[in-house]
Parts: C-alpha cells; sequence; structure tokens
C-alpha cells in the first residue's frame, strides 16, 4: 500500500512538472543537462527504463528550431566569424534558410542555392538539417505505408501515412516518445518500455519526410497538399512531451513555414488531465480522448493512467479544453476513441452508459475495430456488434464513426504500432 502511494505521488510530481514545461525562466536557455522533459510513468518497470538521454548531437539540428532561435544559433558562436557577421549584417539571410528548411523541405545545406559557397560550407561544417534516417519502409496492400526512423541509438520510431479512400491526400500518424510508459494492456506500443520522449525536431522530421515522400515540396500557394492532416496518435503519450510536441505543432502552422491549419492536427491523449486544457490554449488543434471503458474498474485494466486520472478528471479536462475553443471552430468537440474488444467493453449497456456519460459534450465517437497483434490477449468485436453498438449511439444524436482498418497486414493499424524486430519479416530494407 505505501509503495503504491509513493508511485502516485512520483506520478503527479512528473505531471505537475510537465505542466508548467520546465524549471527554468522562459527567457533562459535550458541547460543540457535538463533539455529533456519530464515523463509521467504509470508504473516501476517504465520508470527504471528513462536511463538513457537523447544523444547529444555532434552538430545542432536546425530543424524544430523557433525562428528567433534559429538566428541566435546562427549569428552565436557556432559558425566562422566572417559568416557570423554576414548574417548579423543581413537579415533576410535567416529568413532564406527559414524557407529552405520549411517551404522548399531541402535534405543537405548545397540545396540552398540562393546562399554563398562559403556559407553553405560553413553551415554543413558546423550544423545538421533533420536528424532521422530511415531504417526499414513497409507498403501495405491497401496503400498504408510504414516507416521505421532511427534517430539514434535504439531511439527507433514508427510513422505512418494513410492515404485517403479517394487516394488525393492522406493522413501521416506520428509518434511523440519512443515507446510509451502508459502499458495499455490492447496497445502493441504499450509493451514497448518508454525509452525517452521525441525532439521537436524528431517530430517535424517525421512529418516532413512523409511529405517529401509525396512531392509536396516545394510548397506552393494554390498547390493541393497530399499530406493534408496530421494526426498526434502514434507511439507515445503527446501530452507527456508537451513541450517539444507544442514546440513541432507551432511550427507545423506557422504560415511562414509548414503552414497546416490548426484545425487539420489533432491530438491524442489517453487522458492526462492536468495538461487537456492547454491542447485548446496554447496549440488550438484537435483533440482526442481515448475513453475505451465507460467505468473506472475496466478502464483502470484497460488504461492503466486511469487509476491516476479516473472518468470523472478526464471528462473535467474535455470541458477545459473546450472552453478555449472559439463556439466557431471546427474542433469544438472532442473525439471519444473506442476500441471494440469482444466481450469486454461492446454491450448494449456500454453503449447506453456512453451516451449517457459524453451526451452533454459536444463530441464525436470512433469506434475502433480491435486491430490484432502478436501475442495480445483480446479480439475483435463483431462488425454486427460494433455496427449496433454504433446505432445506439447515433440514436442519441452522437455522431458515430466506425474506423476502417488500414495497414494491419504491416501492423500499421490503430494499435499496433511497435519499433521491433518483427518488422524484419513483413518490411523491406532501405539502402
Amino acid at each position: 500500500m505505501r509503495l503504491s502511494r509513493i508511485r502516485g505521488q512520483r506520478q503527479a510530481l512528473y505531471v505537475r512538472l510537465a505542466v508548467q514545461w520546465s524549471p527554468f525562466p522562459p527567457d533562459r536557455s535550458i541547460p543540457t543537462q535538463f533539455s529533456q522533459t519530464f515523463t509521467s510513468v504509470s508504473h516501476e518497470p517504465a520508470l527504471r527504463s528513462v536511463k538513457r538521454r537523447p544523444p547529444i548531437p555532434q552538430k545542432p539540428p536546425l530543424l524544430g528550431l523557433p525562428k528567433d532561435k534559429l538566428k541566435d544559433l546562427l549569428v552565436g558562436d557556432l559558425l566562422p566569424a566572417k559568416i557570423q557577421n554576414v548574417i548579423s549584417q543581413r537579415p533576410y539571410v535567416v529568413d532564406q534558410i527559414w524557407r529552405f528548411l520549411y517551404r522548399r523541405g531541402v535534405e543537405s545545406f548545397d540545396e540552398m542555392t540562393s546562399l554563398r559557397k562559403d556559407m553553405r560550407e560553413a553551415l554543413a561544417n558546423s550544423c545538421e538539417l533533420g536528424v532521422g534516417t530511415v531504417k526499414k519502409d513497409c507498403i501495405s496492400k491497401d496503400g498504408t505505408r510504414k516507416w521505421l526512423l532511427n534517430f539514434g541509438g535504439r531511439a527507433e520510431v514508427e510513422t505512418v501515412i494513410i492515404p485517403s479512400q479517394h487516394g488525393d491526400n492522406g493522413t501521416v500518424c506520428v509518434s511523440s516518445q519512443v515507446g510509451c510508459s502508459l502499458a495499455c494492456s490492447f496497445c502493441h506500443t504499450g509493451t514497448q518500455k518508454l525509452l525517452r520522449n521525441l525532439s521537436s525536431n524528431e517530430i517535424l522530421f517525421q512529418v516532413m519526410h512523409a511529405m517529401r515522400s509525396v512531392g509536396d515540396f516545394p510548397l506552393n500557394p494554390g498547390k493541393p497538399r497530399k499530406i493534408s492532416n496530421v494526426v498526434m496518435m502514434g507511439q507515445g503519450e503527446p501530452l507527456l512531451n508537451f513541450r517539444n510536441v507544442s514546440a513541432a505543432i507551432s511550427i507545423l502552422t506557422s504560415p511562414s513555414a509548414l503552414g497546416l491549419s490548426p484545425w487539420r492536427i489533432t491530438l491524442s491523449t489517453s487522458g492526462v488531465a492536468p495538461l487537456m486544457e492547454r491542447v485548446g490554449k496554447d496549440l488550438g488543434c484537435g483533440l482526442a480522448v481515448s475513453l475505451h471503458a465507460v467505468n473506472d474498474a475496466l478502464r483502470d485494466v484497460l488504461v492503466p493512467l486511469n487509476k491516476q486520472y479516473p472518468i470523472k478528471e478526464v471528462l473535467a479536462g474535455c470541458k477545459r479544453y473546450l472552453d478555449h475553443m472559439p463556439p466557431t471552430s471546427r474542433h469544438r468537440r472532442i473525439t471519444f476513441e473506442y476500441v471494440m474488444l469482444d466481450g469486454i467493453n461492446d454491450s448494449m449497456a456500454d453503449a447506453r452508459q456512453l451516451v449517457k456519460l459524453i451526451g452533454g459534450l459536444p463530441s464525436h465517437v470512433n469506434l475502433i475495430p480491435f486491430n490484432p497483434w502478436p501475442g495480445s490477449q483480446y479480439e475483435p468485436s463483431s462488425d454486427q456488434v460494433i455496427q449496433r453498438f454504433s446505432k445506439c449511439i447515433q440514436d442519441h444524436n452522437i455522431p458515430c464513426h466506425v474506423r476502417t482498418p488500414r495497414g494491419q497486414d504491416i501492423l500499421a493499424a490503430c494499435g499496433q504500432l511497435k519499433s521491433s524486430e518483427e518488422l524484419k519479416r513483413i518490411g523491406k530494407q532501405v539502402v
């Protein structure tokens, strides 16, 4: 009992630290040893696993820096004095580099052709653009595509492109952490211990790699985008890496950078209640809540974070999020995600209780047929049960959608992501 109480107090402390973002004033740079944001954990094995910090890059990456920080880096001591002076005297050079990064999506400094050759060489010798490499590339028979990306050492995550049914655009599903500490019992990622948070650079790299793969760069006004939506629904809990996730989203939505509308970005959480309102207040993007059960007893098993933030607190967090969204906003509703598990949470009584729980909120229900993975203990509900469940919700005037499984054959569907050696039997090596 005492050990359980200590663990709960420790987790609450980590979340309070995450809410505050950082123990350092906002006008000061964060010392390197504290640059990794605090994370909450729900069980002791995951806590012990967060020992490895991101490797300190030999060259600082430019991707992911706000424009003012990019300027500070370029006019600091990083570059030769001659180049520093040129950039200091010609502020438009920073704008040029910014546009090359985010509007043209360049992959090398040599592609920054409007910069002087000696400047390009100095940048290449002192900086990096992004820090990721592609280790595996898997393509499903339904067109879904999944990459295994390496960010140094054991830090590997999966990123997925889900094409639309019409094939003219698609959604990129982005990871926010290497592994996950939440250990949701139906989720493959939950079997992979949390290694570390991803940096804003690494989060942006996933989106921009997907954009390059479909030919979205260069970005031009009026040019249709093939990557039209971003969902933070990959590996990890985004709200336990809020600082880096929000930094990445600010660049994703900046008109001078990637220029995505906030309503085309959705952040999914398992219910980190203290931070949910920050999604509306600070980011203005969509919020999806992984509910999956209608009572605390079952949700404690499916989503162990519920022991820290039970359903009542999660719904209160939803209301605080909605308070910060304009009445006319397309995102002024909550998407409740509900995985359909045969004989576990799919009864008509569950459907009626779900209606009762969320009926007072602007909401939309996304029913997710369970996607099996090796070693999972659950089975998917039948199509008949899912349709009956959906009809009950819609009969109470709550929009409900049944998600079509995509990428099951390459373990790219919802709940199947895990950076593991299992990909060897389904992927093709990228050379």
